[in-house]
């Protein structure tokens, strides 16, 4: 074990870490022991918990949700009547939860003078895709993103080449750098990307910096926004680690964004960390992708970082002041051709944006509809979303890592394999190592590339963020990509499914019970 991977053990076992999850673990305890007790020893107690384990029931069965976690709930509440029914009321009544959401609606209010639809560009598409601009309709009026024309997209097949074009473009900064990412490690990637904000905060240019609390937990020192404070960064974790049961804990910032000067602005799956430019081997070589774009679209990722940096700021955000100055003109080279539409997804509105996307590409395909992803959690409207489309002749290819990094995922992603085989999706494996790209192609004129993967978490629990084109340059690049990894991939087949080891497809099996949470 070399020195950095030390470190980072002893920081686990003796650091912040350990003592969360001790201390998470000491409160489940004792409300079980309490719940329990309760239960033993008060007879009459324990039938009015059991009238109440019913009621909960009832409430969760007819509450607007996923049947999945309907029924992730409803088992240990039947299972566990005392427990299970005080413990999702315990949950449910999280009071910082229903704060933060009712600030993010506050917020979404402040910035949508400054995220309206341009008509006369939703005319223009509706003239040449009317089921294009009624996904685009759908996304305005529910997701609260309107759709770009005028916006030049540039798309990286790997975090090599990304990395050279971030640090370009951050270099040409003059007023402002504002960076949102899911995990943050020091090492060449992030430590050449701090040398510039340092340098940039010097030359007057106001740098703000945001990380998610749990995606950095192990990775970054708990004091860490105070050493970038020093050098003049504005720095803060969206929503710390605390040693208190709260579900808004589940709730994490995954969006890796970049936003410069409001005429600049890079997304996609690759976070600041070594692995995400092979300049460290983790699980093979690491196949992810990102998009660049310059013009109006960027808009929609400057309001969707000041919305979630404001989550935790009292007073109102001068929008306007960051808004791309009218005077900035982009290279005539630049094909700024097509639509596009940049957008987040929030867990806390009811609304799946990310889902609905993805299904609305599938259901529409009329020739092929070609994705890669490195987690395979399915819903059941996924589920048939993916093998109906195939149904119907669709060809519907699935790239996913064939050297996982999380065991119980990859057997988890394994157990679906046999049913959507079955319906005529192909799945491929890429076997130089790990797929972490979240894309979508299809029919040579729509593509999504964002941070958006296929499991529960993303679709559900996650702050998320994609950009989906529409006849833009960038859709011929990602189909182009995908054709040349499948190139690198081994196909799956049925024989394939069956030989595959008992004990681990029992274990796939099995973890499905626990899939949401995953």
């Amino acid at each position: 074990m070399n020195q950095k991977k030390w470190k980072k053990f002893l920081r686990v076992i003796f650091g912040r870490t350990a003592f969360l999850v001790l201390f998470l673990l000491i409160q489940i305890a004792v409300l079980f022991g309490a719940f329990k007790w309760l239960g033993d020893h008060i007879f009459f107690v324990y039938g009015g918990f059991t009238l109440l384990s019913a009621i909960v029931v009832i409430y969760i069965i007819n509450k607007r949700q996923n049947p999945i976690y309907q029924l992730a709930w409803v088992i240990p509440v039947l299972v566990f009547p005392v427990f299970g029914a005080m413990f999702y009321i315990f949950m449910e009544l999280q009071v910082e939860v229903r704060w933060i959401a009712r600030r993010l609606k506050a917020i979404l209010k402040q910035t949508e003078p400054y995220l309206k639809q341009d008509e006369q560009v939703l005319k223009a598409l509706s003239e040449e895709s009317p089921r294009t601009a009624r996904l685009a309709g759908y996304m305005n009026r529910y997701g609260g993103y309107p759709i770009y024309s005028n916006t030049y997209g540039e798309y990286y097949s790997l975090g090599d080449e990304m990395y050279p074009r971030l640090l370009e473009e951050l270099e040409k900064a003059k007023q402002y750098i504002f960076m949102e990412y899911f995990i943050v490690e020091e090492g060449k990637f992030w430590d050449s990307v701090l040398e510039v904000l340092a340098r940039k905060v010097r030359e007057g240019v106001e740098v703000r910096f945001m990380y998610d609390g749990m995606g950095c937990l192990t990775l970054l020192p708990h004091n860490y926004p105070k050493r970038l404070e020093k050098l003049g960064i504005q720095c803060k974790v969206f929503f710390p680690v605390k040693p208190a049961l709260s579900s808004y804990q589940n709730n994490r910032d995954h969006r890796k964004i970049t936003v410069i000067d409001g005429h600049t602005a890079f997304t996609g799956g690759i976070n600041l960390a070594d692995e995400y430019i092979n300049e460290t081997v983790r699980f093979g070589h690491w196949k992810d992708t990102a998009v660049m774009l310059k013009g109006d679209g960027v808009k929609s990722f400057l309001m969707m970082f000041l919305q979630m940096w404001n989550v935790s700021e009292r007073g109102e955000e001068d929008y306007k002041k960051y808004l791309r100055s009218q005077e900035v003109l982009y290279p005539a080279h630049l094909n700024r051709d097509g639509y596009v539409m940049p957008y987040g997804d929030s867990p806390l509105d009811d609304e799946t944006v990310g889902e609905c996307v993805y299904m609305d590409i599938l259901n529409e395909a009329e020739s092929y509809v070609h994705i890669m992803t490195p987690y395979l959690i399915l819903d059941s409207d996924m589920i048939t979303a993916l093998t109906f489309a195939a149904k119907r002749g669709v060809e519907v290819i699935i790239i996913m890592p064939h050297v996982p990094d999380k065991l119980y995922a990859y057997l988890l992603a394994r157990s679906y394999y046999g049913e959507l085989l079955a319906a005529g999706v192909r799945i491929f494996e890429y076997t130089k190592g790990f797929v972490h790209a979240k894309i979508f192609s299809s029919d040579g004129q729509k593509a999504v590339v964002g941070s958006i993967n296929l499991d529960y978490r993303s679709l559900y629990l996650h702050f998320e963020c994609a950009v989906y084109f529409y006849k833009n340059r960038v859709v011929e690049e990602v189909e182009k990509d995908f054709l040349k990894t499948i190139e690198m991939c081994q196909e799956i087949t049925w024989e394939g499914c069956r030989s595959y080891p008992m004990i681990r497809r029992l274990a796939g099996a099995g973890l499905r019970l626990f899939a949401p949470l995953m």
